[in-house]
């Protein structure tokens, strides 16, 4: 089995690790890994890893060393556990390797979880793997565009719910750092469609172009312009860069104007995040998984899902228009995807799908 490994203090140390699979446990299935998506998201995951657990879900033999989750399709290879047939395919959290195992549990026509014991405290969004069979919003021609967006959709649609319909001050601007990641796109696509708001995306001086020519957003400015930002109305902040000094340049500039200050991700992972004395509101982190949860719980999970899937459904087909899905195999590949995505090279026109 072949194993990508990151070094948990140094993001840019890497290695593949090959071991003899062992038998397989009873109640267990082996997946084999078939592809997967690479994006900004992913290095949030690995910067976190220590503080929100995201390197406990697929443990490495080097507690110096991480598997860092991706988000792709499996085939079952061997399986001994009830409801998990050999064969099947599912969508879900994977490890960058091109085998792992996991203890089903709960399994049903539509999915199962892992009931790993290392796994036992984990958000339960990230422990259910989807059988593709029974996923009413799967299609095969789309898959490129569910591995790149799916996770990164439902994040950006569940802030555009947090900040339109959650019962507090609703913005007329939403400012949107990191513009040009995925989930900002989604976000920005979801208040597009209300068509009441305006998103304005910060960018660097060589995303701006691109994001002009999406129509996304309202206005695009970048990073050094950020402390002459004008807003219309109430607004609110999206931070997906994670740069204190920036959050306190748009605090600022905003004065009562700003409603809610939501921190996402950290695309700048290397930066200083030194905090800085802030003006009310205070910048909160928003979490997905506790979220989405809550928002289940008021509205029912069928209700949420609908609303989810529907929105889903079209941002899949206005995708084609914001980027392209680049494939690579192999590897030597994955190797230098990582690298590249850790040092921003890889233009927000392109997605990558990987696969050894």
């Amino acid at each position: 089995m072949a194993d990508f490994l990151i070094k948990r203090g140094n993001l840019r140390d890497t290695h593949w690790v090959d071991t003899k699979p062992a038998s397989l446990a009873p109640g267990a299935a082996r997946l084999k890994v078939d592809a997967f998506a690479l994006t900004a998201n992913n290095v949030t995951y690995a910067t976190f890893g220590e503080a929100m657990g995201y390197w406990n879900f697929f443990p490495s033999a080097d507690a110096a060393y991480g598997r860092v989750p991706v988000w792709g399709f499996a085939t079952v290879t061997e399986s001994s556990a009830d409801g998990v047939p050999v064969g099947a395919r599912v969508y879900g959290y994977l490890p960058i390797s091109d085998h792992f195992d996991v203890t089903p549990i709960n399994a049903g026509k539509a999915s199962f979880m892992d009931g790993a014991a290392h796994r036992q405290g984990l958000a339960p969004i990230y422990n259910t793997y989807i059988f593709t069979a029974a996923d009413p919003s799967y299609d095969a021609k789309l898959e490129a565009e569910q591995m790149l967006f799916r996770p990164l959709f439902t994040t950006g649609f569940m802030i555009d719910d947090c900040l339109m319909e959650s019962g507090g001050q609703v913005p007329e601007t939403v400012v949107i750092s990191s513009a040009s990641s995925k989930t900002a796109l989604a976000l920005a696509h979801c208040l597009k469609q209300r068509g009441q708001v305006d998103a304005v995306g910060l960018t660097s001086p060589g995303n701006k172009a691109y994001l002009e020519s999406l129509g996304l957003y309202a206005r695009v400015q970048t990073y050094a312009e950020a402390d002459n930002l004008h807003a219309r109305g109430l607004t609110a902040y999206v931070d997906f860069l994670g740069r204190p000094s920036l959050t306190a340049d748009i605090h600022t500039a905003l004065h009562d104007r700003l409603v809610l200050s939501l921190v996402i991700g950290v695309t700048d992972w290397e930066g200083n995040r030194a905090p800085i004395a802030l003006p009310d509101p205070q910048p909160e982190f928003f979490f997905v998984p506790t979220y989405a949860a809550d928002r289940a719980k008021a509205l029912g999970p069928d209700v949420l899902n609908v609303r989810l899937g529907a929105s889903l459904a079209s941002f899949y087909k206005a995708s084609s228009k914001y980027l392209t899905p680049q494939s690579a195999h192999g590897q030597v590949a994955i190797s230098a995807a990582w690298i590249d995505t850790l040092e921003a090279k890889v233009p927000p026109s392109k997605g990558l799908i990987l696969s050894l």
